[in-house]
């Protein structure tokens, strides 16, 4: 989980997962915060040619599973999954922050 701003906030890792999948969730989790969307939009418009988005700053994940948190109509932070199954990681990472919503 990331603030506004991408600066991390917090981080679970299950036990098992790949040590690599960390760095992937914040990354995901920053790239969301600061894009202020979810990853998986990055994603579908890079599969659709618009490669771009690989040269972008500060977006250096763009695959599904990052989730911007917004409140009030303002993004004001993001949560990232990785280490789950394709198309798994961007409906965990919503899941997590209805949670803390409740």
């Amino acid at each position: 989980m990331c603030d506004d701003s991408g600066h991390q906030m917090g981080l679970i890792r299950r036990d098992g997962c790949q040590p690599v999948s960390s760095y992937f969730a914040q990354a995901k989790a920053r790239s969301a915060a600061l894009g202020k969307r979810e990853t998986q939009v990055y994603e579908e418009m890079m599969n659709r040619g618009r490669h771009a988005f690989l040269s972008a700053p500060h977006l250096s994940m763009v695959l599904e599973g990052g989730a911007n948190i917004v409140v009030d109509g303002h993004t004001i932070g993001a949560v990232g999954v990785s280490g789950v199954k394709n198309m798994e990681g961007t409906n965990t990472a919503k899941a997590g922050i209805a949670a803390i919503f409740q």
